[in-house]
């Protein structure tokens, strides 16, 4: 039964982990170097991994004999490494000459930015507490917030300019060093669920 007090909190916790508006840095680093970032792929490639995480996360990981904590410091490592380039100006994530926009699109924008292993190990959290089609729709309207954010990173990039961009980009590089560090030592001090 459909519940919006639950819709509404699980909305909540998800954008706040997800935080879209906080890597918009990111996604306009990223898309200067892939030269476009397909919006509609990277949010249905997002959206399939987090419905299919709430309806069968932990069995998948048990197929292979991973536990939520080791996903989520994999993660972690990921965000790590973005984080770092973005702050020292380095470039860690070479794009692929090769390689397509549809690709560029989902790894890293759809995982582990949107779809990441904070976010993941939220959805199997949430499942203890609110029914499964309160967090499906809540994980609906974000991907909608997701998708609109993702649409306007060039309108936003005019807006802030470069020197404003610089600054978000270190601060928010700053900002998932420290979110990497937290669910790092979350999953290794308790193998306990992040949220």
């Amino acid at each position: 039964m459909f519940d919006l007090k639950e819709i509404f909190s699980v909305t909540l916790i998800l954008f706040s982990v997800i935080d879209i508006l906080g890597s918009i840095p990111i996604i306009i680093n990223l898309r200067k170097k892939v030269g476009h970032i397909q919006s509609g792929k990277a949010t249905f490639a997002a959206g399939l991994l987090m419905i299919l995480f709430l309806i069968v996360g932990k069995s998948i990981l048990g197929l292979f004999g991973i536990g939520v904590e080791d996903f989520a410091i994999a993660g972690a490592l990921i965000i790590f490494a973005l984080g770092a380039e973005m702050i020292l100006g380095i470039e860690l994530f070479k794009p692929d000459p090769e390689a397509s926009t549809t690709s560029a699109s989902i790894v890293p924008i759809a995982f582990p930015l949107i779809a990441g292993a904070g976010t993941l190990t939220t959805i199997l959290t949430l499942k203890s507490e609110y029914t499964q089609m309160n967090i499906g729709v809540g994980i609906v309207i974000n991907l909608g917030i997701v998708y609109l954010v993702l649409k306007s990173t060039t309108w936003l990039e005019q807006k802030l300019g470069k020197t404003g961009l610089d600054v978000l980009r270190r601060i928010f590089g700053i900002i998932l060093l420290s979110i990497a560090i937290k669910i790092f030592k979350t999953a290794l001090s308790t193998g306990e669920s992040i949220l």
